[in-house]
């Protein structure tokens, strides 16, 4: 059964997490050992991430500059793989118009298909190192919906360059991102949503929001996707809070407000460890409610924050 149809079929609340492969060259061993500390919560399924090339450039012994292309985090296909066969576990990579060419997703998802991988969560990934927009590859896509057509024209057989294979007899499932505090570049909530819309019409079979911390936000997101017609499973993503810099940093990167009652504890903190300890109590209180409200799967955002999640995981789980 595909993540989608799993989600759709209106499960007990599951409960799944997101990974990141390893820094280049570094163990998978870190990785292995937040598989294991989450593994006896029966997680329905992971997210493995998928990070961009970017341009480095390095100066040679007579002082000239080579440009090179690298990947910090590489092996999103291989990490997928190892962890289905060594957990037996459904694994979902992201697959991102970030830094790619169409030519190049199309050998990704020749290699993910090869290798029995069926589920993914397309993405347009974050801008290049010092781009202050989003700028495609050439020959790439500029927005996620691109890649979804793309995905599908795959699942019947339609290679980039125009010739016809035969339809894959497993096509790929994959879910998409979503905003409940709307997303950066969208002009307005309504805009934001069309273009929701748009990608589940091209073939997206569920939603995965981004990170939130008042509850209020996922329910009327809820209720706005269903009063234009998005009526897919929708997946709350959590982020246990871990460290004091996250009080300015978050709200910068991902665009999100803390809800004054979070505000006014995070305030209260003098130590990351006090930080955790409100990450914590706030994600199990998050999580508790959600659970009751039987949302399909409460997926959390790992990074840095395994040991939390582990413990949100024993009282709600």
């Amino acid at each position: 059964m595909s993540v989608a149809s799993f989600l759709a079929s209106k499960p007990q609340t599951a409960f799944s997490f997101e990974i990141l492969p390893p820094l280049r060259g570094k163990s998978v061993s870190q990785l292995f050992s937040t598989m294991d500390r989450l593994m006896p919560f029966n997680p329905s399924y992971v997210n493995i991430t998928t990070h961009r090339q970017d341009v480095v450039y390095r100066e040679a012994e007579d002082g000239s500059f080579h440009r090179y292309n690298q990947q910090k985090r590489p092996g999103t296909t291989a990490i997928a793989v190892a962890l289905k066969m060594r957990y037996g576990i459904a694994t979902v990579p992201h697959v991102i118009c970030s830094g790619y060419s169409k030519f190049e997703l199309e050998n990704e998802l020749i290699d993910l298909s090869y290798m029995g991988i069926k589920d993914l969560l397309v993405l347009r990934g974050d801008p290049a190192l010092g781009e202050k927009h989003f700028e495609k590859k050439e020959d790439g896509h500029l927005h996620a919906l691109g890649l979804c057509k793309q995905v599908e024209d795959f699942n019947r057989g339609l290679m980039i360059d125009g010739t016809f294979n035969e339809a894959l007899e497993e096509p790929f499932s994959f879910g998409v991102a979503g905003y409940p505090e709307k997303h950066e570049e969208a002009m307005n909530f309504s805009t934001d949503l069309e273009h929701l819309k748009a990608k589940v019409e091209a073939g997206a079979k569920y939603i995965v929001t981004q990170m939130f911390f008042d509850n209020k936000k996922y329910f009327d997101f809820i209720e706005k996707c269903s009063s234009v017609g998005i009526n897919v499973p929708i997946v709350p993503g959590l982020k246990p809070l871990t460290s004091l810099t996250q009080m300015t940093l978050l709200p910068k990167t991902f665009h999100i407000d803390f809800p004054e009652e979070l505000a006014k504890e995070f305030r209260l903190c003098k130590t990351d460890d006090d930080v955790k300890s409100l990450g914590i109590e706030w994600g199990v209180a998050q999580a508790r409610e959600l659970k009751t409200s039987h949302v399909p799967s409460i997926h959390f955002y790992s990074m840095g924050a395994s040991q939390s999640v582990e413990q949100i995981a024993k009282r709600v789980y």
